[in-house]
């Protein structure tokens, strides 16, 4: 996880976009994304080639995890442990990042359009909200 393996700023045409909600399942299928109020929000449409590049990234900080596990399992010194989690922290955050950024350009953006930004916006905020320590 050294970081140089960093998302560009990458946006596809409209034509090249597939339609996805923010549960996705291994299976390929996706469900939509229902509130905690009940109330169905609408569908988020992000490139295959992003969605593509965060479930690799998650992959890579899969595979750390299983390797920090191992390393406790081997007894590895407290210090080699800390430093790899921080490394998934941070890779963490870095995932974090893309998904906001992308939610600001895509999403917000098309609500604003759509005239439902207060809707979204009390969305985002509670998501920051649990997100955010």
């Amino acid at each position: 996880m050294n970081g140089s393996n960093r998302l560009g700023k990458e946006s596809l045409p409209t034509s090249q976009q597939a339609e996805h909600s923010h549960n996705h399942h291994t299976d390929g299928e996706h469900a939509d994304h229902t509130h905690e109020h009940g109330e169905l929000s609408h569908p988020h449409v992000h490139s295959e080639e992003s969605l593509r590049r965060i479930v690799n990234r998650l992959s890579r900080i899969e595979g750390h995890i299983r390797g920090i596990k191992t390393m406790v399992q081997q007894n590895s010194p407290c210090p080699d442990v800390l430093l790899q989690i921080a490394a998934v922290r941070g890779a963490l955050d870095r995932v974090a990042r893309i998904v906001l950024d992308e939610h600001l350009t895509e999403c917000i953006a098309r609500a604003a359009k759509e005239g439902n930004m207060e809707v979204e916006i009390e969305q985002l905020k509670a998501a920051l909200d649990r997100f955010l320590p």
